[in-house]
């Protein structure tokens, strides 16, 4: 069940506000946003078709039999835009591990950092120090505080605390509840560094000149009962001798892993893999060992993404506890403990299995950027999509029908290896945090004329890349990447936040941006329009001499009517006309603009459609000498999509003739948008 999504909030009307609305107006648009309707998801539209669970960006699973009828459920908890909220996965298939779960129900708001915890049969949630009460009858609105304060760890600096997740225990096996607490604290990382996005926290060899993420657990005692609790002071728990220090959030769990009868202690982290701290102690004295990595085949256990959750719970009902691990992406896992055992007694658990699910929803990961195309040349538009797990997927269009029936995605490889760019240990310019992302990116064109469509990458790196086309129109096939290279006449430029430097010829510009690979001057060449090194939008020319192809260097010839100068959520920075800098910060805060062209109000002219709470258009003027000038209309809707960035690509959907929106959100789905404009002229 969809939920409804979030409205900005207006002011009373100012002078500003009078003017847009003027604006709409003389366009034939009767608010302040140009469409006020809600903006609906894409369906797979596919009885039948089983893909993997879902949320939306980040997931805070709750295993349970949430209806009573003996087997487990799940809840998840997304905390994110636009779906926000706590959802019901309803298993109908019994007490099985793998069920394949009913499409979701929203059952109230959603809390971050929320953490389910277990005694006697009974599930209690807390977020924070609040405990979630009633949560069939009030849809998890209904809280009370269980500790005077939620800041029971202190940095030096403010702001620095991500991720405070707080659990029931009985710690000390004396028959109340305790509690337990996880603090991810970004200090040492420089959190508060990122006013500048990072900028220069790398030296030049890439290696990281700040300190790690910190990942502290604590115990406040219980020194009443369990029917008036009286908590003392936090205690920061030691392994080993040392403060159990994972890297980032920890999501803290105690159970009997070992079977021996007292707790043991589990951590994830930020990353993707989990730490065991072993109770070598007793249940009413805990005492852990040094920490140990879990292990599958010999490698460290790891998960697909990041920013883990994991949850101890029997799922299988074998005897032992499981881990249900929520990853950044919204999807949920099952991993399997074994009931084995290393050598050192560190238990065995099987890799991730991720849950399923009847189709609903078209989705594919987080922070989904499509471009639309007959990709298999059967006379239908299919979609081709990048996500933050930097991958690229191909969602068949299987009858071309409104609405179409639509495969699961499927993930393109290149030389026959799946096709994902990462940062891995320094790509990141937000640091060494964010190893598993890739934020691809995509265009699809004819890049090398051959009459082939070719893939088109930009991603986390900002190095932009292409992947050549050697199959057939109706079976493509990729080779492995290649910069996408430009005549420059001296070094190659880049964003000064980048370690590192170009490597030849190759375009190095600024990070998650849409490489838009278009013929702009009409010339027969396909051209690249997309933000240069500095966030300003550029016109990357072809020319071909000879039998080459040639890509000159980018000219700002675009220009804003005022505003002019935008951040990455395009909002404006300069009001006065110039130079059309899409985003002017540096570093992390730099690119991530994502961008598409077309004629949206059918005027004969290329109009810009950009990221924004949802999607803003800026209307186009051909100018004199190649120049072009950029009109700000605002944004499409009111309805907001975007925490980070959406992502725009043109598509008639609806088959009237007239050219719609399909929005990529950071929630993985994909939103429809019809076009009003054209016909209002």
């Amino acid at each position: 069940m969809q939920a409804a999504l979030p409205r900005l909030q207006t002011s009373p009307l100012s002078f500003g506000s009078f003017i847009l609305l003027l604006s709409c107006s003389l366009f034939g648009i009767s608010s302040s946003f140009l469409y006020g309707e809600e903006l609906p998801t894409l369906k797979y539209n596919h009885p039948g078709l089983v893909v993997d669970l879902h949320v939306g960006l980040w997931a805070f699973p709750i295993p349970c039999d949430f209806d009573q009828d003996g087997d487990h459920d799940l809840l998840v908890s997304c905390p994110d835009k636009p779906q926000n909220g706590t959802y019901f996965f309803e298993n109908t298939q019994g007490k099985t591990a793998m069920p394949v779960f009913k499409a979701p129900v929203r059952l109230g708001p959603a809390y971050r950092d929320i953490m389910p915890s277990y005694k006697n049969g009974e599930m209690r949630l807390l977020t924070r120090n609040e405990e979630i009460t009633d949560i069939k009858k009030d849809g998890f609105k209904q809280r009370r505080k269980i500790y005077p304060t939620t800041k029971v760890h202190t940095p030096r600096e403010k702001y620095t605390v991500r991720g405070n997740q707080w659990r029931f225990v009985d710690y000390e096996g004396d028959g109340d509840d305790d509690l337990l607490i996880g603090i991810g604290d970004w200090e040492d990382y420089g959190m508060n560094f990122s006013g500048n996005g990072w900028a220069h926290a790398y030296d030049e060899q890439g290696r990281w000149k700040l300190g790690p993420l910190r990942g502290f657990v604590y115990v406040v005692r219980n020194n009443g009962t369990q029917e008036k609790p009286e908590y003392g002071e936090p205690e920061r728990l030691t392994a080993g001798g040392e403060d159990v220090d994972v890297y980032g959030r920890p999501s803290p769990n105690l159970a009997d892993f070992d079977g021996d009868g007292d707790l043991d202690l589990l951590c994830g982290e930020f990353l993707d893999g989990f730490t065991y701290y072993q109770n070598v102690g007793s249940r009413k004295k805990p005492k852990f060992a040094a920490g140990k990595r879990l292990m599958y085949r010999g490698e460290e256990l790891k998960m697909d993404l990041e920013m883990i959750v994991p949850v101890a719970f029997d799922w299988d009902r074998d005897g032992d506890f499981d881990l249900i691990v929520g990853d950044e992406d919204g999807r949920v896992a099952f991993v399997e403990h074994t009931g084995k055992f290393d050598e050192e007694g560190t238990p065995l658990f099987e890799e991730p299995y991720y849950f399923q699910q009847e189709a609903d929803d078209v989705y594919f990961g987080a922070l989904v950027t499509p471009a639309v195309v007959d990709w298999d040349n059967d006379g239908d538009q299919d979609i081709l999509t990048g996500n933050s797990a930097g991958y690229v997927a191909l969602i068949e269009n299987l009858d071309g029908n409104h609405p179409p029936k639509l495969a699961a995605p499927v993930k393109l490889k290149a030389d026959l290896q799946t096709i994902r760019l990462q940062a891995g240990p320094n790509g990141s310019c937000q640091g060494p945090s964010e190893p598993k992302w890739g934020y691809t990116a995509i265009s699809v064109a004819d890049w090398d004329h051959d009459g082939l469509n070719d893939l088109i990458v930009n991603s986390i790196w900002g190095k932009v890349v292409w992947y050549q086309n050697i199959g057939t129109p109706e079976a493509p096939m990729l080779t492995s990447a290649r910069p996408i290279e430009v005549e420059w006449p001296g070094n190659p430029p880049k964003p000064p936040a980048y370690w590192w430097e170009p490597q030849g010829s190759e375009l190095a510009t600024q990070w998650r941006t849409t490489p838009y690979v278009m013929d702009w001057n009409d010339d027969g060449l396909n051209d690249l329009v997309m933000l240069d090194h500095e966030g300003f939008l550029a016109f990357y020319e072809r020319e071909k001499q000879g039998e080459r192809l040639k890509l000159l260097p980018g000219k700002r010839v675009f220009q804003g009517t005022g505003p002019s100068v935008f951040n990455n959520r395009h909002q404006s920075i300069v009001e006065e006309a110039g130079p059309l800098q899409l985003n002017n910060g540096i570093a992390g805060r730099g690119g991530r603009v994502k961008l598409a062209f077309g004629d949206w109000d059918g005027d004969g002219h290329h109009d810009l459609l950009v990221n924004s709470i949802n999607i803003s258009w800026m209307k186009g003027y051909p100018g004199e000498n190649g120049s072009y000038t950029f009109e700000e209309q605002g944004p499409l809707s009111d309805h907001v999509l975007a925490g980070h960035t959406t992502s725009p690509a043109l598509w008639d959907w609806n088959q009237d003739g007239t050219v719609d929106l399909l929005i990529g959100a950071e929630d993985g789905r994909y939103y429809l948008l019809k076009n009003k404009t054209t016909s209002s002229r």
